[in-house]
């Protein structure tokens, strides 16, 4: 450990998959300004999936804060900085975590508005959070001891493990924050199928099963305007299967007005193809995230009734 700077930092790297972007992330974070004090990256195949990868590396650190990274995250300069500085001022803050940046390294339409609209959701919704993102965050190792890590039971592949995490972290009355100007680079290339996979089996479908279990819900992908979003996305749907598309263009007008932020956001870093084609993928990123939900709707009825017989 380096002495003299505080709050120490450990950064734990999930890398069991052999990423090809392990080297650049590792060379990223070692060259940031307040680099971490000690970095580990997990490498084990026989760990399956990230949560137990990241409760690995978290039993091997001696650091007062663990900084998850994501293997095919670049944090920026001053990433590390900031978060040393967030728990040096705050001795209550128990977790920071931040966001993807506006340039991610694939630039393909699907690529750069999945990667953009995570970092617009998460840059509307800096401050005081209740749940948690692993790809760039950093939690106090007591606070994460305390809360019996990641379950890696329960995810033995990427998830929501994270969301879960912060679930618990909340309920416990941890203080968690979303610092935006906490950035990293993306370096991950979607392709149409993978992003709807994801969104449909891997977000929506868990995420729904643990509102329904635990209650309570998160404004940050959960919000108003999120499911206003995914209402129009249905409706527009419907009324073009249907031939009605007096219908079907009051949903998409919805749609957009809804997140016409977002949209420019797109139109800025993309052009106008990628603000027009963000359109439609967008409605299909909700039209996969309501098939998770009702999925996982359908499965927690199915459950409970099998526990009353």
């Amino acid at each position: 450990m380096t002495g003299g700077r505080g709050t120490t930092l450990s950064a734990i790297v999930p890398a069991t998959n052999a990423p090809p972007t392990l080297g650049e992330c590792l060379r990223a974070i070692a060259a940031a300004d307040g680099a971490p004090d000690e970095v580990i990256p997990v490498e084990q195949a026989s760990l399956r999936g990230p949560a137990a990868a990241r409760n690995e590396g978290a039993a091997r650190a001696g650091g007062d804060v663990l900084v998850f990274v994501d293997a095919d995250v670049l944090p920026h300069p001053d990433a590390f900085a900031r978060l040393r500085e967030a728990f040096d001022v705050d001795p209550a803050l128990d977790a920071v975590f931040g966001s993807y940046d506006t340039s991610p390294r694939a630039t393909g339409l699907v690529s750069r508005f999945r990667n953009l609209l995570h970092h617009h959701v998460h840059q509307q919704g800096a401050g005081p959070a209740t749940t948690f993102w692993a790809g760039l965050g950093a939690v106090r190792r007591e606070t994460f001891e305390s809360a019996g890590g990641f379950d890696a039971s329960r995810f033995p592949h990427a998830s929501v493990e994270d969301i879960e995490f912060g679930m618990r972290l909340d309920a416990a009355g941890a203080a968690i924050r979303l610092d935006p100007g906490v950035e990293g680079t993306h370096l991950k290339e979607w392709t149409l199928f993978e992003m709807l996979r994801v969104d449909a089996a891997r977000r929506a479908y868990p995420w729904t099963l643990l509102l329904l279990e635990r209650g309570g819900s998160t404004t940050l992908n959960l919000g108003w305007r999120h499911r206003a979003s995914a209402a129009a996305s249905v409706i527009g749907v419907a009324g073009l299967a249907r031939r009605r598309f007096g219908r079907a263009g009051s949903a998409a007008l919805v749609l957009v007005l809804s997140n016409r932020s977002f949209y420019a956001l797109l139109l800025r870093r993309g052009g106008p193809a990628q603000a027009a084609a963000g359109v439609g993928l967008h409605a299909l990123h909700h039209l996969a995230g309501v098939a998770g939900a009702a999925a996982a709707v359908v499965a927690h009825v199915a459950h409970v009734a099998r526990g009353r017989r």
